[in-house]
């Protein structure tokens, strides 16, 4: 038997974000300064609501605990994640704890945080993934609206994110014809989205990736990535070499697809400082990214795959 998992509501599309309807006495939560979230809040037409806006990028478990303590006396209604994923994932985990519905709104795209069951927080200075039925949101609200003003480095690296989620997400083995039926069409559009200059429709693509790949799993590119987003290289930029890599790998059915993606976007050579056998024991040590590849992985292949990206043979 399989399980597909995803939000009960989502609202999507122009104006998704203005014409959903929310409950009164809501609590915002946002990384999010007052002049910018004062638009947001405007634009959603919400008018009866509590704002936190101190949860800080990559926050920890203390964070939710303050939230926690300054609102649940107070019974809020509904608590709704308004930004990027820092702001999501508190909102999954005190929702979960007060025990009220969640309503998530991404303002940046390609996590696909919005539709998927994991939540990531420190805890004791440490990102922990963790995941849970419990962090579904309730209602998922996606509106392109955001993307206007976004710095274009931020919209690359968060498509190239959302094309490597689809396609590892395809070809992982915890697939299954419902997940593998979403991936490919979420790579179907944004494909066509890059390769035709159509930026406004990456919103939507992220969306049917995270339904897909966050009931399946990503696999080796996320695990490859990872020793080079160490060393400071954004998520997205990380994976346009080491899922290209990854695929050509696994003879994926993407591989010449996503390559035509990542020339398209323009993406540079990546650098690693780190000897390439201790960054292979880094990513030997991933197997929850590994084991549902669809291909063994050893550690002298990926030795070799992390030479191969440094020295730009994709």
């Amino acid at each position: 038997m399989n399980t597909v998992r995803m939000p009960k509501t989502i609202n999507f599309g122009k104006d998704a974000l203005s014409e959903t309807q929310y409950p009164k006495n809501a609590l915002v939560v946002t990384t999010a300064p007052p002049d910018v979230s004062a638009k947001w809040l405007a634009r959603m037409n919400i008018q009866d609501y509590m704002l936190y806006d101190k949860v800080e990028p990559e926050p920890s478990i203390e964070t939710v605990n303050k939230v926690m303590a300054e609102f649940k006396p107070k019974n809020p209604s509904v608590i709704i994640g308004l930004g990027g994923g820092s702001s999501l994932d508190v909102a999954k985990y005190a929702g979960m704890e007060m025990k009220i519905p969640k309503i998530l709104i991404p303002t940046t795209f390609g996590t696909g945080a919005e539709m998927t069951t994991y939540c990531v927080l420190k805890f004791d200075g440490k990102k922990k993934l963790l995941q849970d039925e419990r962090f579904l949101a309730d209602m998922a609200v996606i509106d392109a609206y955001f993307m206007d003003g976004t710095p274009e480095a931020i919209v690359k690296n968060s498509v190239c994110d959302a094309c490597a989620q689809a396609t590892e997400g395809y070809d992982s083995k915890r697939g299954n014809e419902f997940t593998k039926m979403l991936c490919k069409s979420a790579f179907d559009v944004l494909y066509d989205a890059i390769m035709n200059n159509k930026p406004e429709n990456y919103p939507f693509g992220s969306m049917l990736s995270g339904v897909g790949f966050g009931n399946a799993s990503t696999t080796l590119g996320h695990a490859l990535s990872y020793v080079f987003s160490n060393e400071g290289v954004p998520h997205g930029y990380s994976l346009s070499s080491c899922t290209t890599i990854a695929h050509r790998f696994n003879k994926s059915v993407f591989y010449d697809r996503f390559k035509e993606v990542i020339e398209k976007l323009k993406f540079d050579k990546l650098t690693l400082k780190a000897p390439f056998d201790q960054a292979a024991d880094v990513v030997m040590t991933d197997k929850g990214h590994l084991d549902p590849n669809p291909l063994p992985v050893s550690k002298q292949d990926v030795i070799q795959l992390l030479k191969d990206i440094v020295d730009g043979k994709l």
